[in-house]
C-alpha cells in the first residue's frame, strides 16, 4: 500500500518541537515579565535569554557538546531555571540531581549518567569532595556561592558561576536538532535498590507543557492557570524538572518567583510580598504552609495550588479550603512526564456540600489531552467505569519516558503489553472521575478482604487532634496481614489508641470500610514525625520495616 504522505517543498522549514521553541512567544510578547529569586534579585525574561546565552557560552568553553551530560545541583533558583533551557538547547543532556540522597547514591547518579560537568551551590561542595575520587567521568566543576567566596575545596573548580557569566557571550547560535534527541535526566527513588534513570526529550517536554498547559488553562475559573498568575514552584527543580510547570510559566509569559530552599516562612512571605498565586507541592509542605501562615496570621486566600507526590486527605483538603486556598490533586509519576490527570471541578457543578467537593478534588480526577488513560484488569480487559470495580492504571500519551537508563529489563517490566504500567490500583466513576485506591504493594490483604491503606489513612486523618498518618500491611499469623497505623498529633492533642479505633468502628457501621481495616490497639503508634522519601513521600517501606522490629 501506497503511503499518503505530505512530501514538503524543498525551501519548507519542518518545526522541531525543541525547548528553544517555549521561548519564542514569551520573548516576542512578555519580554518584560519578571523572574525573580527570594524577591532579591530580578530581571526580565530578554534578560533571562541573555543569561542563558551566557551559560551556554560558558559550557561550550568547556568543551560541552552535543549529548554531553551537564549535572545540576542546587536550591531552587534562577541558576536552576537558566540551566532548564541553556543545557538542552545546546544538544547537551541536563541531569537534575536529587540532592537529598545519600552521597554513595549520587556518586551512583552521576557516575551512571555520565556526568562530565557540575553546576554545583556551596553547600553541596563537601559532598562531591566526599565522592569525587570515584567519580568516573567529572571533568569541571562550575561553583554556586550566591555572592560569597567560593569555599577552599579540592575539586576542579572552573570558576564561580556569575563570575563566568560575566565574561561570557550572550550571543550563541542554538541549532536545530532531532527533537528526540534526549534533553533531560533525573533519577526515581525508589526505595529498593539502585535509584533508576529516567529521561526525556525535546519532543516529550514539549508536548508535555502543550498538554498540562491545555488542561490548566481551559476552564473559565477555579483550579486554572492564566496569564496574569504568579508562579513559584515548591515542588523541588530536581524531581520531574518541577512536574514540568517552569516550563509552562515561561512558555506562558508568567511572573516567576524562584524561593530558593524551602523554609515555610519565607515561603509564606512570598506568597504575600510577590503576589503569589500559582504552585505546587506534596501534602507534607502544604501542612507545613498551613501552619507557617497561622503562626504569622498571614492571609493564603486565592492561592491555587496543585498537590501531588501523594495522596491528599480530606483533612487537610479541608484546612486549605478553610483558608481561602483552592486546592486540587494532580496525577503522575516520575515516568509520565509527570502529570496525566487533573482534579478540576468539571464545568458547572455545584457540590451538594462541602464533603462531596473535598473528595472530588481529592480524587485522581480526569486525564489530561493527549493521554490514553485505561484501568484495566490483570488480563488487560478495561474495567466497568461504575465507580466500585478496580484495576490498574496503564497509560499511553506522546511524553511518557521509553524507557530506564540502561536498565532493558526494567523498562520492559514498565512497558508490558504496550502501556506504561504504573502499579496504582483504581476505580473510575461515570463522570470519568479517577479515584486511585491504593499501590500494588501498599493494597493490605487481610482476613480475606483487600483493604486500602489510603483510604484508612483518610479516615484516620479526619479524627479531631490528628495532623498526619499513614498506614501500612504488616504480617499476621491468623489474618495474614493486618495494618498498622503510625499517627502523628497536633501539638495540642491527646488521644490513645481507643480513640482512633473508635471513630473507624463508626465508618464500619456505616459500611465505609470493613472491620478488617481497624489496626488492634497494639497496631497505632503514636510518632513524633512520619519518615518521608527526598521528594517527601511517605516512606512505606522503612515503616514497614519499623513496625516488625
Amino acid at each position: 500500500m501506497q503511503e499518503n504522505l505530505i512530501t514538503p517543498t524543498p525551501s519548507a522549514y519542518t518545526f522541531p518541537l525543541l525547548i528553544k521553541q517555549l521561548l519564542l512567544n514569551a520573548l516576542s510578547i512578555h519580554g518584560d515579565q519578571q523572574i525573580t529569586y527570594r524577591g532579591e534579585r530580578r530581571y526580565s525574561f530578554r534578560q533571562f535569554r541573555e543569561r542563558i546565552g551566557q551559560l551556554a557560552s560558558v559550557l561550550d568553553g568547556l568543551d560541552v557538546r552535543h549529548g554531553t551530560t551537564v549535572a545540576v545541583m542546587d536550591w531552587d533558583s534562577h541558576r536552576y531555571l537558566e540551566s532548564y533551557f541553556a543545557i538542552p538547547m545546546m544538544g547537551a543532556t541536563l541531569f537534575t540531581v536529587n540532592v537529598r540522597l545519600s552521597a554513595q547514591q549520587i556518586l551512583y547518579t552521576l557516575n551512571d549518567s555520565k556526568a562530565e560537568v557540575v553546576l554545583v551551590h556551596a553547600d553541596f561542595v563537601p559532598m562531591l569532595e566526599e565522592i569525587q575520587a570515584d567519580l568516573k567521568s567529572l571533568r569541571h566543576v562550575i561553583v554556586i556561592a550566591d555572592g560569597e567566596a567560593v569555599p577552599a575545596n579540592t575539586l576542579p573548580v572552573d570558576g564561580e558561576y556569575e563570575a563566568l557569566m560575566v565574561q561570557a557571550s550572550a550571543e550563541f547560535d542554538f541549532p536545530d536538532f532531532d527533537e528526540r534527541t534526549k534533553a533531560a535526566t533525573f533519577y526515581t527513588t525508589g526505595t529498593t535498590g539502585d535509584p533508576k534513570g529516567v529521561a526525556y526529550s525535546h519532543r516529550d517536554i514539549v508536548m508535555h507543557a502543550m498538554s498540562t498547559a491545555m488542561s490548566l488553562c481551559s476552564p473559565r475559573e477555579g483550579q486554572r492557570l492564566h496569564r496574569e498568575d504568579v508562579y513559584m514552584p515548591i515542588t523541588p527543580m530536581f524531581h520531574v524538572l518541577a512536574w514540568g510547570m517552569p516550563y509552562i510559566a515561561i512558555m506562558l509569559g508568567l511572573k516567576t518567583v524562584l524561593p530558593g530552599r524551602y523554609v515555610p516562612e519565607r515561603l509564606v512571605g512570598l506568597r504575600e510580598s510577590e503576589g503569589v498565586t500559582f504552585s505546587h507541592c506534596v501534602p507534607t509542605i502544604l501542612q507545613m504552609l498551613l501552619q507557617a501562615a497561622d503562626a504569622q496570621g498571614m492571609d493564603l486566600s486565592g492561592w491555587k495550588l496543585m498537590i501531588g507526590g501523594s495522596a491528599m486527605s480530606p483533612a487537610l483538603c479541608e484546612a486549605a479550603l478553610e483558608h481561602g486556598m483552592d486546592v486540587f490533586t494532580a496525577y503522575g509519576m516520575s515516568e509520565t512526564g509527570p502529570i496525566v490527570s487533573l482534579a478540576q471541578l468539571p464545568p458547572g457543578y455545584r457540590p451538594k456540600d462541602r464533603q462531596e467537593e473535598v473528595r472530588m478534588r481529592c480524587a485522581t480526577g480526569r486525564p489530561v489531552p493527549f493521554v490514553d488513560f485505561r484501568i484495566v484488569d490483570g488480563n488487560m480487559n478495561d474495567v466497568p467505569h461504575d465507580g466500585k470495580q478496580q484495576g490498574e492504571i496503564v497509560l499511553r500519551s506522546p511524553f511518557l519516558t521509553k524507557a530506564y537508563v540502561g536498565k532493558p529489563q526494567a523498562s520492559e517490566e514498565l512497558w508490558a503489553g504496550g502501556y506504561l504500567h504504573t502499579q496504582d490500583i483504581a476505580v473510575r466513576g461515570q463522570d470519568g472521575f479517577v479515584r486511585i485506591v491504593d499501590r500494588i504493594k501498599d493494597v493490605i490483604k487481610t482476613g480475606g478482604e483487600w483493604v486500602s491503606s489510603i483510604e484508612v489513612e483518610s479516615l484516620i486523618a479526619s479524627v479531631p487532634g490528628v495532623q498526619e498518618c499513614a498506614v501500612v500491611g504488616v504480617p499476621d499469623e491468623k489474618w495474614g496481614e493486618r495494618p498498622m497505623a503510625f499517627v502523628v498529633q497536633k501539638p495540642d492533642a491527646s488521644m490513645g489508641a481507643e480513640g482512633i479505633r473508635h471513630a473507624l468502628m463508626a465508618h464500619v457501621e456505616s459500611n465505609r470500610i470493613s472491620k478488617y481495616a481497624v489496626p488492634a490497639p497494639d497496631r497505632i503508634a503514636f510518632v513524633a514525625e512520619i519518615p518521608k522519601t527526598s521528594v517527601g513521600k511517605i516512606n512505606k517501606k522503612l515503616l514497614r520495616e519499623r513496625a516488625v522490629q
